[in-house]
């Protein structure tokens, strides 16, 4: 998204927080009168931020542990009530806040119990903290219309009081001690008084030089430039909101799934130090400023890590008007490598961020040429992206000579604008090793109600031969909210890959595994997406209608790009026909929900699936109730998958 969008968001956030500062709590403090916002991820691996459902009449937290009788006798009473007011819009959700729970853990004790409440899992105790929680079985009715806590007490009292709530009258008995259940100790709490002495110098600002000033310089993207204590200081609510509510640092894979290269994400211990000494009042302490040094620094023109490009292509200029759709525009360019080049980098410099959507590219080889090396993808662009980086050992091919095509997806904004973007390429010496290829697991298929919140679709490839993974990288437009990768493994066994709880369109990346990941012949990477479709999306273009695959933003994707290298290929030993027997299981895993290898009847959907319904009967030639690859492709079915995933590649 532009600057001035995302400046005006997070001024806005800063606002909320700077009001809901005050009921910080420490040691001696009061139990909280009004909850500040926040996002947890559940048992089930989905985000939740409270300021999100504003909209309901009353929400529910109770408090609970692992292993606890007492917890899961609260959390069957909790189960009823919700039964009783949940279908009035009333939210529940169960807090576990004790240090040392393990999400696993708390998944296994709600499937055992039938639980369909989600389970908080607030592992840096920040919100129980702030809510003055004591032990397990505390019930907070919270009044979003004013985010103060209404009711406090133990279960018993809860209905009442969310008749209360609901109906706008105040709470009869809104505080009532709880004496029963175990204590949940929280040994920040104990140390309150020692955060004022946490130091600005030494501690908080090697954080933000470390993991945010490279966005918040004089020039960057981020709305201000992180230069001095003063400015931090100044925005210190703002930025104690967006930590708790995890939007900063933007990264967003669980930290329990996969580690990964470029994490830029907040490790607990700095979540934890920054959210108290903020809530200390920002003291500054003794020792010079380290963030002075950034007066003088002005972002970088390309990435600093990368340095000026070897080769910068200028992509057409091109004006975009106020308002309306704006069709992709392929802008063609010849190709500034008339030898065959492998690369080890692209970076992509927008020329106006606020309208340029994404950028796909590809190589197109002269009529009549036939390319030694793999074509395909000459970079790609997203908002939030980060330079593509190739892994050692391994290169991006570039036919030589042709052209390059990119397609240019641009939104209007409510101003006419130019845009005139920059490629640049990063040119490897020597030839590499390896092959660098992508492939995308998308469901061309997918149709998203209107109004559902928390819709899923699913697809998946099988990989024919063993081989490396190098980047994992999502994508899909407005209606985007949670998304997950995982491996069924040839003895059927499963391992998650990467997880993001809250999907965030502003902010889209790679996200490369420190070490290649290998899976062996047979595995099938499976995709999961959840989409939010609801009038409480507040980016969502239209709620009241039924969305499927489109190349504009008002449309959706189901998208998910891999980045590999087949086990037994090199630069000098090509195998394109792994390729081919990957591609040819797109069509299925796209259409196949069960994962069980065939489409049967019941699962198409939308236009492709009326069409593959008509003639379903003739392509089911084995007679068994399902559509296998080959009689899919009978149908011509691997050109209209490629065609249908024509989005972000590299």
């Amino acid at each position: 998204m532009g600057r001035v969008l995302a400046t005006a968001a997070v001024l806005a956030a800063g606002a909320v927080a700077i009001a809901g500062l005050g009921s910080v709590g420490q040691a001696a403090d009061p139990p909280a009168a009004t909850v500040d916002d926040f996002q947890l991820t559940d048992h089930t691996r989905l985000a939740h931020r409270l300021y999100y459902f504003g909209y309901a009449p009353a929400i529910v937290l109770m408090t609970r542990e692992n292993g606890s009788a007492a917890s899961k006798a609260g959390a069957a009473g909790l189960q009823k009530l919700a039964a009783e007011h949940g279908g009035k819009g009333v939210l529940f959700y169960l807090l576990d806040s004790k240090l040392g729970d393990s999400r696993d853990a708390a998944a296994a004790e709600a499937k055992a119990q039938g639980l369909t409440i989600p389970i908080l899992m607030d592992e840096y105790q920040l919100v129980g903290e702030q809510l003055g929680v004591t032990r397990e079985g505390e019930v907070f009715v919270i009044n979003p219309k004013t985010w103060a806590v209404a009711y406090r007490g133990p279960l018993a009292g809860a209905g009442a009081a969310i008749a209360a709530v609901t109906a706008g009258q105040p709470v009869a008995n809104a505080r009532v001690a709880l004496t029963e259940g175990r204590t949940i100790a929280f040994p920040e709490k104990e140390r309150a008084a020692a955060f004022a002495k946490i130091s600005y110098a030494k501690e908080i600002a090697p954080i933000l030089q470390d993991k945010c000033v490279s966005c918040h310089l004089n020039g960057g993207i981020g709305p201000f430039a992180m230069d001095s204590y003063d400015v931090i200081k100044g925005f210190a609510p703002m930025i104690r909101e967006t930590v708790r509510t995890r939007r900063m640092p933007p990264y967003f894979a669980d930290p329990h799934i996969g580690t990964f290269k470029n994490d830029q994400g907040l490790t607990a211990q700095q979540t934890k130090l920054l959210v108290h000494w903020i809530e200390a009042g920002a003291p500054r302490g003794e020792g010079a400023d380290p963030l002075t040094v950034n007066k003088t620094r002005v972002a970088a023109e390309w990435p600093e890590n990368l340095g000026k490009p070897d080769v910068i292509v200028d992509l057409p200029a091109f004006k975009v008007p106020a308002s309306g759709i704006v069709d992709y525009q392929n802008m063609r360019v010849a190709n500034p490598f008339p030898q065959n080049t492998w690369l080890r980098a692209i970076a992509m410099k927008p020329g106006d961020r606020r309208v340029l959507h994404h950028v796909v590219s590809n190589h197109r080889p002269d009529p009549g040429s036939r390319p030694t090396i793999p074509g395909g993808s000459v970079g790609s662009y997203t908002p939030g992206a980060q330079p593509q980086i190739m892994a050692d050992g391994a290169g991006a091919p570039v036919p030589g000579g042709g052209q390059l095509n990119f397609q240019m997806h641009y939104t209007t904004m409510g101003a006419e604008t130019t845009d005139q973007s920059q490629v640049g390429f990063y040119v490897l010496k020597e030839q590499p090793k390896y092959v660098k290829r992508s492939v995308v697991i998308g469901d061309f298929a997918l149709m998203i109600p209107a109004g559902a919140a928390r819709h899923r679709e699913q697809a998946y490839l099988t990989f024919p031969a063993d081989a490396y993974l190098y980047t994992l990288y999502p994508h899909s437009h407005y209606r985007g909210y949670h998304v997950e990768l995982k491996a069924i493994l040839p003895d059927g066994s499963e391992k998650m890959m990467l997880s993001l709880p809250k999907y965030d369109f502003n902010w889209q990346r790679d996200y490369d595994p420190v070490k290649p990941i290998l899976i062996k012949a047979g595995t099938k990477l499976v995709a999961t997406w959840v989409y939010d479709n609801s009038a409480h999306n507040p980016a969502n273009p239209d709620p009241k209608r039924n969305v499927t695959w489109g190349e504009q933003s008002h449309e959706e994707m189901m998208y998910f790009r891999v980045n590999y290298r087949w086990a037994d290929e090199t630069v000098a030993k090509l195998r394109n026909d792994l390729q081919q027997k990957l591609m040819s299981s797109m069509m299925v895993g796209a259409l196949d929900d069960n994962i069980d290898g065939l489409v049967q009847a019941g699962e198409l959907r939308g236009g492709m699936g009326q069409m593959l319904k008509a003639r379903f009967a003739e392509l089911d030639r084995d007679k068994n109730g399902g559509l296998d690859n080959g009689e899919l492709m009978a149908m011509g079915g691997r050109r209209t998958m490629r065609d249908q995933v024509e989005v972000p590649d590299l």
